[in-house]
């Protein structure tokens, strides 16, 4: 039996597979990073595949191996190890767990928002759950410390109570439906706190810029606010459809003699519906913006312009990790 051909050494899995400078690309890109089956591979699947992926990045092809296997092996790979510090990620910190986490979760904040001790209970559940995220899919390989996890975890926590708590009283007047819609509004407001704050490391000493090659030219702040910016964008726009969409249809099912006769379906439907939109939304909004974030060496801070300068004077753009 003919052995296939060899497969060559220059495939570069350091990038996805698509082009991304293409939202198709990008979105193409982000079911396979976002896809939920990825939580039920075993230690032994993911180790394999770490070490097909970190072989053939040193030049080491394994017999056999085709090029569906090693962009496979490069999936399955980014699925669960950080890609700038190599270490395995916590598993509900990982973007195939945003699904089924936020699924759940989003589905729980709608369905019980009407009392006060389940608002406080679910809003603290999704900071807690967010700051995990935040944390595992920080950009660069900086450490973050104890005091600053804290920090973040209490600020955003209380921005979201206290936003949920806010609008809570200020919708009792108003139809039905607008109340349906304030677990959106405590959610995009903790995503601008919890995420700068969670990466406020990054604002003070910046992220790793590099050139098209991904050569280290030095850290930026300025490419870190821009990071920061475009991932609490994304969030805002991956939680939008799962939180506006299944209120309207829950209000009308609930008008319905069906929802009367059984009203414990209402959870489940709920999540149901959420996790029905979250499977769209969530790689659609991480496609927003590529994840190799670029900018012009112009719109650098001065010193960081003059230490590439040195390096690389007719360099015009840097790239960087925006993180998700």
């Amino acid at each position: 039996q003919k052995m296939p051909p060899s497969l060559p050494a220059t495939i570069n899995i350091r990038e996805p597979r698509w082009d991304q400078s293409t939202f198709q690309g990008r979105a193409k890109h982000f079911f396979m990073v976002t896809d939920p089956r990825n939580l039920l591979l075993s230690g032994a699947t993911l180790e394999e595949a770490r070490r097909v992926v970190e072989d053939y990045r040193a030049g080491t092809v394994h017999p056999g191996l085709t090029e569906d296997q090693l962009w496979r092996a490069k999936y399955i790979y980014d699925s669960a190890f950080h890609p700038d510090t190599g270490e395995k990620m916590i598993l509900v910190g990982r973007m195939s767990a945003q699904v089924p986490m936020n699924m759940t979760i989003t589905g729980c904040m709608l369905t019980f928002y009407r009392t006060t001790p389940a608002v406080l209970f679910w809003q603290w559940v999704n900071q807690s759950f967010n700051a995990v995220v935040n944390y595992t899919n920080r950009s660069g390989d900086a450490p973050i410390t104890p005091s600053q996890l804290g920090t973040a975890y209490v600020s955003a926590t209380t921005g979201a109570v206290v936003t949920a708590l806010g609008l809570k009283s200020l919708t009792k007047h108003l139809p039905a439906i607008i109340g349906r819609y304030v677990p959106f509004a405590a959610v995009a407001a903790a995503n601008c706190i919890n995420i700068p704050l969670m990466r406020q490391r990054e604002l003070k000493l910046g992220i790793p810029v590099t050139d098209e090659n991904g050569n280290r030219l030095g850290e930026s702040t300025a490419a870190a606010q821009k990071a920061i910016f475009q991932v609490v964008v994304s969030r805002i726009g991956m939680a939008a459809p799962a939180m506006a969409i299944p209120p309207v249809i829950m209000n009308m099912l609930e008008k319905r003699a069906f929802l009367k006769r059984y009203p414990y379906l209402n959870a489940p439907l709920q999540v149901g519906l959420v996790g029905l939109c979250l499977v769209f939304a969530t790689p659609l909004c991480c496609a927003l913006f590529p994840q190799k974030s670029s900018m012009p060496v112009s719109s650098l801070e001065p010193e960081v312009q003059d230490q590439i300068r040195k390096k690389d004077p007719w360099l015009e753009t840097v790239y960087f990790n925006k993180g998700l």
